[in-house]
């Protein structure tokens, strides 16, 4: 049973490098790396150890990586094993950010964002026209709209404040419109 800290670090890396598709899908590449090609486990123990990462809080790939490693080679073996499944993701992400860091002063890149921009302010305006014939209906709601749209642009309020507000005013004029139905009946 040959399990040295390089060896279980390596095993793990590799799983994180083919590890696409969240914690579910470890289960097979770990089978397949630590039972049948290893034979550090058996497939009973690697079930257990999945089980419990699945109840467990946190990352099943990461939970499982503990397990495993903590039975290779104790706490040596769960570090090391950890450090393997996530290595990929972190150094994955690093390159990302670096990549990203580089073109985003790009010219045509400047050019997309501008773009997705435009797009997101049409699909905006598109909404606000769909929810327009909705929403304002009369003028107590044309005057509710017209106090949020003066609180938003030239006040500090936050807009979650603002809707909160203008949904408090809704449910008590709708409770005071109900009463005065009920006075009618």
């Amino acid at each position: 049973m040959q399990n040295s800290i390089f060896s279980i670090f390596k095993v793990f890396f590799k799983v994180g490098l083919l590890l696409l598709g969240g914690g579910y899908v470890i289960l097979p590449l770990l089978q397949s790396e630590l039972v049948e090609k290893k034979g550090w486990i058996t497939s009973e123990e690697l079930c257990e150890y999945y089980a419990l990462s699945t109840s467990l809080p946190g990352i099943i790939a990461v939970n499982t990586a503990i397990f495993t490693g903590r039975k290779l080679a104790g706490s040596k073996g769960a570090f090391v094993s950890v450090m393997g499944v996530i290595m990929p993701a972190f150094l994955a992400i690093i390159l990302l950010a670096s990549l990203f860091e580089e073109i985003v002063y790009m010219k045509s890149v400047q050019n997309i964002f501008w773009g997705v921009g435009i797009g997101v302010i049409t699909l905006l305006f598109l909404a606000i026209k769909e929810m327009w014939g909705k929403c304002v209906t009369d003028k107590f709601s044309t005057i509710i709209y017209i106090l949020c749209l003066i609180l938003a642009l030239f006040t500090k309020i936050s807009p979650a404040l603002i809707v909160i507000l203008a949904l408090l005013i809704g449910i008590i004029s709708q409770k005071i419109k109900n009463e005065r139905m009920k006075k009618y009946d």
